[in-house]
């Protein structure tokens, strides 16, 4: 499943692809036209709280609009609507630019902090480096709840 966030949902986006989706976000300059067509051309479902984006005529069937206003709620709504597992791939994209991360070759490991565990990886795309620390522990946590049962129902 390929995914679309709007301006609006960027923060959400960043929280689907560390669960391992490929989601991209909406640039503040466009259109809503725009964003229902990059969202046809790339086969995306669209991920919004503007109800407005779903009246689009070749929005039908790609569209689903978010209520309420915190993560938590988007994120049980998002895995009951569209069957999102908040741990299919975790931490397999880049934050920032939703490019699949590499191992990192071994002459990048100097960047990463003494002591930070393994695996290092790397965005290819924008030279980002990850690694197991402090933040993936709680970024893990929140996955994991958001994907157990009691979460879901």
């Amino acid at each position: 499943m390929r995914l679309l966030c709007d301006e609006m949902l960027s923060g959400f986006a960043r929280w689907l692809r560390a669960a391992g989706y490929d989601t991209a976000s909406q640039s503040p300059q466009d259109s809503d036209r725009v964003l229902v067509a990059r969202a046809v051309a790339e086969d995306r479902v669209i991920l919004t709280r503007d109800r407005q984006i779903a009246e689009h005529r070749a929005a039908a069937g790609r569209v689903l609009v978010l209520h309420g206003d915190s993560l938590d709620g988007w994120a049980a709504q998002a895995a009951g609507e569209l069957g999102i597992d908040w741990l299919y791939r975790p931490f397999s994209r880049c934050l920032v630019c939703n490019v699949g991360v590499l191992p990192a070759p071994a002459h990048l490991h100097h960047r990463v902090p003494p002591g930070s565990g393994s695996p290092i990886t790397w965005c290819p795309c924008c030279d980002r480096l990850y690694w197991p620390g402090s933040h993936v522990r709680r970024m893990s946590a929140t996955l994991e709840r958001w994907r157990s049962e009691e979460w879901q129902r």
